[in-house]
């Protein structure tokens, strides 16, 4: 457990958790849920249970000693779940918030990995499936001078925001305040005043990680939309495009959580803020956040949208094949019927026929035959079954 002491000006690492509430300033107590779970390599085992609940313990114990309030058993299983959803619960105590967070699964994200030119043919092949959308919960338990986060061991989100907040510097008397988001030294970074804001900034980052993944995901399924009408080879995996699919809806899902948070999250603000100065930053900072998520849900939407066409798209390129191939198979048909029918009824075995002993004869039938399949020829062009195809012939 980590924990940073926050003034107006500075914070301060503190090197053991503190045991009693601030005095001045408000606190930040980050989690990992490592500490709490333990080793959960049998979940059900006597064993992982009591580490568990050993570290909801510790977690209860945590708070309770800097803010002389305990959290609800049902929070405490829903801090140590990571199968839970984005959601939001207030208590007349504090305010609970899950947001569900982007985290590796085993290879980089995709906007970080080489170019596909640079590439093995092995990772070629591999760039072919579309990379796992993998999460973590965020929990944040919002007192009045406290934050307590329970996160993952490897977020970047987190890494990220401690080390603009451990870069911080106090700003002299004679240097001017500057604001903005860099992590420099000065007021660059500028300190956040209240447990809620850094729980924003915290979720904003997060967001942001969404927003970078829309690029590899419009690639990758880019390349499928190419697989799929690509005339000269016919599509066959099938399975890594299901996987694609519900990889697509997972996350639609996962930014319809995420909006329903944020909407219960800013209700509540509303209703227990009476000061509507104090609330406007808090407000725009996140009406900023949630159209972020909507930005990524509607992004989502129009990639599974596209992706549904491209495969009608392709099934209907296949139908048209098939016509074409049948339509081509047809008028073969039609052509060589009658040129069969001539050179059946020449091969009955009769004593007596017409033209049978004529030397002319067999010129007189192969031009006959090439009459009539010259103007069976000619009808089918004139009623445009076969202008395309000849059409096409002549652009090759």
């Amino acid at each position: 457990m980590d924990a940073f002491h926050f003034h107006p000006d500075q914070v301060i690492r503190l090197a053991t958790p503190p045991v009693a509430p601030p005095h001045t300033g408000w606190l930040w107590l980050d989690i990992t849920h490592e500490e709490l779970i333990g080793d959960q390599s049998e979940p059900g085992s006597a064993e992982a249970q009591a580490c568990l609940a050993a570290g909801r313990e510790r977690l209860r114990d945590a708070v309770f000693a800097v803010t002389a309030k305990r959290l609800h058993d049902l929070h405490l299983i829903d801090a140590t779940n990571l199968q839970h959803p984005s959601y939001f619960e207030a208590t007349l105590d504090y305010d609970m918030v899950i947001f569900r967070k982007l985290t590796h699964a085993g290879a980089p994200p995709l906007a970080e990995r080489q170019s596909l030119r640079e590439l093995t043919a092995e990772e070629r092949r591999e760039r072919r499936v579309l990379q796992p959308i993998v999460t973590r919960p965020a929990v944040f338990f919002v007192f009045d001078r406290v934050l307590v986060t329970v996160r993952g061991t490897d977020s970047r989100t987190f890494d990220v925001a401690r080390q603009r907040i451990e870069s911080h510097q106090p700003r002299q008397a004679c240097e001017p305040s500057v604001n903005g988001n860099g992590n420099g030294g000065g007021e660059k970074y500028r300190l956040p005043p209240r447990p809620e804001e850094l729980m924003l900034r915290l979720l904003n980052l997060m967001v942001d990680r969404y927003l970078e993944l829309r690029q590899p995901l419009t690639d990758q399924l880019d390349r499928w939309q190419r697989e799929l009408l690509d005339p000269r080879r016919s599509f066959t995996n099938w399975m890594a495009l299901l996987d694609a699919r519900n990889e697509i809806r997972k996350l639609e899902n996962l930014c319809e959580e995420q909006v329903d948070a944020l909407q219960e999250l800013r209700d509540s603000y509303l209703e227990n803020t009476p000061d509507p100065q104090r609330s406007d930053g808090y407000l725009v900072r996140m009406g900023d956040i949630a159209e972020h998520v909507g930005r990524v849900l509607a992004h989502t939407r129009r990639l599974e949208a596209s992706l549904e066409t491209a495969v009608q798209l392709h099934f209907a390129a296949m139908s048209h094949r098939t016509n074409q191939i049948v339509q081509t198979l047809t008028i073969i048909t039609a052509i060589f019927a009658p040129l069969t029918l001539i050179t059946g009824v020449f091969g009955m075995n009769f004593e007596t026929m017409p033209l049978l002993k004529d030397s002319w004869g067999f010129d007189a039938t192969i031009g006959a035959m090439a009459v009539i399949a010259v103007l069976l020829l000619a009808y089918f062009q004139t009623r445009r079954l076969i202008a395309l195809r000849l059409s096409r012939s002549r652009r090759r």
